[in-house]
This record gives C-alpha cells, structure tokens and sequence, in this order.
C-alpha cells in the first residue's frame, strides 16, 4: 500500500509542483488549499504524513493546525513538515515549537523534499513500531524479523517465545502500574541474557502484554532458556509483599466470582527452530509456536518446551 501525503497549501501551482512530484515516486496525494478542508481531510482520509503551509487562508495558520492535531492523540504520531517562504529565525522556532517535525522553505528543490520525506515516514514507521512500555520492537518489526529468519537458507534459527503464566491475576491484585514494572523485568532479563549468552546479532521484540519474542540460534537456545528462567525465578519474588511471598500464592476471584490461588508468576518459553526441519513461513513458526507454549504452561512453574521432532 502507497504511503499517503496531505498537501494542505492555498499555491495551486506549488500543490501540482509537489503532487506531480510525488505521484510519480509512488505515492498517493490529497491537497486541500485552506486550514479548514486541510483539517477535514486529516480526519477523514488519515495520511502517512502532511505538508503543511505556514500561512493559510481559513482563519487558522500552518502553526496553529501543527498545534491542534499534536494535542490529538488520533494525529499525535503523524510526521508534518512546514512549507514557508519565511526564513527568518523566529518563524522556523514557532513551527518547530508547535510541533512541526521539519521546516522547508520555499523555492525548495523537489528531490530534496522527497528525500525528506521518505526520511520521515521511516522513521515514523520504526516509533510506530517499539513498545511504548518496555522501548523494545513490536509486531511490525517482529514479523520482519521472522520472515527474515525463515527465509534465510543458509543458517538455522531458533525463535524463542515468552509469555507469563499468572500475570492477570497478579494485575487484579497489585494493580497496572505492578504488572507494568513486571513486564519491564521481563524485557531487562531477557535482554541482559542475550546479551551474554546470545549472539550479537540476536533480536528481541515485545508483542504487547505478556508475551514477548526472541531469535537467536539453536545453539544458544538452551542456556538463554536456562539462565532466563534462573533468573527470572529469583526475582520475581521481590515483587510480592511478604505474607504472599511466604505463602507462595496470592488469593483473587477468577471470571466466575470463586476466589482462587494464583502462584507466583512463572515464565513459559516456547522454542521453535528449523535445526531438524525445515520451516516454510513465518506462519509455520507461529502455529508451531501456539502448540509448544500450550504444552510448557501446562508444566508446573517456570520451563520451556522445545520442538526437538525431525521433519
């Protein structure tokens, strides 16, 4: 799918300079030549990025359009870079203080712009992509990775999920902001193991709640699994208050109101790798992984079940 450019600028002759321009590098425009269509056309075609002019007809100017769709958390994360025959240094600052994310000023060379804007909507894609909670890589990227991997004819990998076994219960009795510095943990743990026991290229990614992913090499797969586990154990008690703690469980009400005890949170890890067979499609290794986790949280405590079965 083409990225999506707002043009919002009253120059009819710099909209089609600007339209033809980046119609013919691949991407699809909409223009709107005062402050009012422009914002209307925010909200209703949702673009990739906007280009947007400092001084419109429509009673609100570029900055204060820059101002409102930043405050708007549906427009928040949307790239928009300034057009201005303004070069003085005050006018620069203002667009940049009301949230512009580049300034450009016109006459502007049109490759420039496009190399610009191609800088912008990566990088907007790469923010869109990490977690906000634990920083670490979401779907977006994820999925890449595992394509990357399954297609990769020459090494063997081994991609390692995790997910937590009574985290909603310990949600409903310490609260998000616990569960929060729970997952945090988890991000840190994982990470610091890689890092001494992985390879250097190994990558790691944070699905959304409790499950989070790993690849890495079948022969480091076992002792990341290991040392995680090692770890995780260790720490995940400090984040109980003492009667809990010493008790080994917490008390809650499951979904049909009984009260019921929940031990302490444990780590289950899925390990799946193409050492023994091969593996197709990243879908394969997502069925594959859906069947090794459902087996390793069927175990008590913390483990990880690896597929070890040829092809």
């Amino acid at each position: 799918m083409n990225n999506k450019i707002l043009v919002i600028d009253d120059d009819k002759f710099i909209v089609k300079i600007i339209t033809d321009k980046l119609e013919k590098e691949g991407f699809e425009v909409l223009s709107a030549l005062d402050g009012s269509a422009g914002l209307t056309s925010v909200y209703e075609n949702t673009p990739d990025l906007i280009l947007l002019d400092l001084v419109l007809p429509g009673g609100k100017n570029g900055n204060e359009i820059c101002r409102l769709l930043r405050n708007d958390t549906r427009t928040s994360h949307v790239p928009i870079i300034m057009l201005t025959s303004r070069k003085e240094t005050d006018d620069i600052v203002a667009g940049l203080e009301a949230g512009a994310d580049d300034y450009i000023t016109k006459p502007f060379d049109t490759t420039e712009l496009v190399a610009r804007l191609k800088t912008h909507l990566r990088r907007a894609k790469q923010v869109k992509s990490f977690n906000p909670l634990t920083g670490l890589p979401g779907n977006i990227m994820i999925e890449e990775e595992i394509k990357a991997a399954v297609n990769d004819k020459k090494s063997n990998f081994a991609v390692l999920y995790f997910d937590l076994d009574n985290f909603k219960a310990y949600n409903d009795v310490y609260g998000f902001l616990k569960g929060d510095e729970v997952l945090k943990l988890v991000a840190h743990i994982i990470q610091q193991c890689i890092s001494q026991f992985g390879n250097s290229h190994d990558f790691l990614g944070h699905i959304g709640g409790d499950d989070f992913i790993a690849i890495t090499t079948p022969d480091k797969a076992d002792v990341v699994c290991q040392q995680i586990i090692q770890r995780f154990d260790s720490t995940i008690p400090l984040f109980y208050n003492p009667e809990d703690r010493r008790r080994g469980y917490i008390i809650t009400s499951d979904r049909k109101g009984i009260q019921c005890q929940y031990p302490i949170i444990s780590i289950s890890i899925a390990v799946v790798t193409n050492e023994k067979k091969p593996i197709l499609s990243h879908w394969e290794v997502v069925e594959l992984a859906a069947e090794l986790k459902k087996f390793a949280k069927s175990q008590p405590g913390s483990t990880y079940a690896k597929d070890r079965r040829g092809g």
